[in-house]
């Protein structure tokens, strides 16, 4: 992804020990899975992938083409044509698009159209850090290393709050919870690849923690995995 990548590059030998290093962080909206997905990159000399930007996309294409979000075939098509390299995330941010993604990515076929890219990915150079809800489970089951973070839906909520004020959106604490809910109904609900934790993953919560400690905790993690 063109914002969020780690630009490629040979990741030090001291990071990854010369083995190839996957690292699969999945989780529920607004976990802290993207802010700890980009810091492991970073840390590990590793390229990034946010998942959910090229469900955005999806949903972004549609929309601009004015086609219906639950239209099967044209949610298909959009998923396999585009281009992610010219993804422009300014315009994928946001609540709306956030929730119009959600419809999106409940449908089996827009799901089954994306899995070539996202495993592509994971199996370039060194390794790759991805992010999304079916890493774990669907994308890189072998992954090296495997988080499922997560947070309580009121934490989460708060911080989707502030994320949006900090934009300039507008947007009412209590509408963001009731959206946050939603979307973990539809994730967790759908029958082609729910979101849930790889049986191997290895439970993150960040409820109570701060970005610093929640990336010491996950690095933490992935060295233990890593030894063994």
């Amino acid at each position: 992804m063109k914002d969020d990548a780690v630009p490629d590059a040979q990741p030090p030998a001291s990071a990854t020990n010369g083995a190839r290093l996957v690292i699969a962080v999945d989780g529920p909206a607004a976990s802290g899975k993207g802010t700890l997905a980009r810091r492991l990159a970073a840390h590990f000399g590793l390229p990034y992938l946010d998942t959910g930007l090229l469900y955005r996309m999806v949903a972004r294409t549609m929309l601009d083409a004015g086609e219906l979000l639950d239209d099967t075939e044209a949610a298909a098509a959009t998923a396999a044509g585009f281009d992610d390299t010219a993804i422009d995330e300014a315009r994928l941010r946001g609540r709306e698009i956030g929730e119009a993604a959600s419809v999106v990515a409940a449908l089996p076929t827009v799901r089954r159209a994306l899995i070539d890219r996202q495993r592509r990915f994971a199996a370039g150079g060194a390794g790759a850090v991805l992010d999304g809800r079916d890493i774990g489970t669907v994308i890189c089951p072998d992954a090296t290393v495997k988080l499922f973070v997560t947070a309580t839906p009121e934490v989460r909520a708060a911080r989707r709050h502030k994320e949006l004020a900090g934009r300039g959106e507008a947007a009412t604490l209590d509408g963001i919870l009731t959206d946050i809910r939603r979307r973990d109904a539809r994730d967790s609900g759908r029958g082609d690849a729910p979101l849930k934790a790889a049986e191997d993953a290895v439970l993150l919560d960040t409820s109570a923690l701060g970005v610093e400690e929640a990336f010491q905790a996950a690095l933490a993690i992935v060295e233990s995995r890593r030894r063994g």
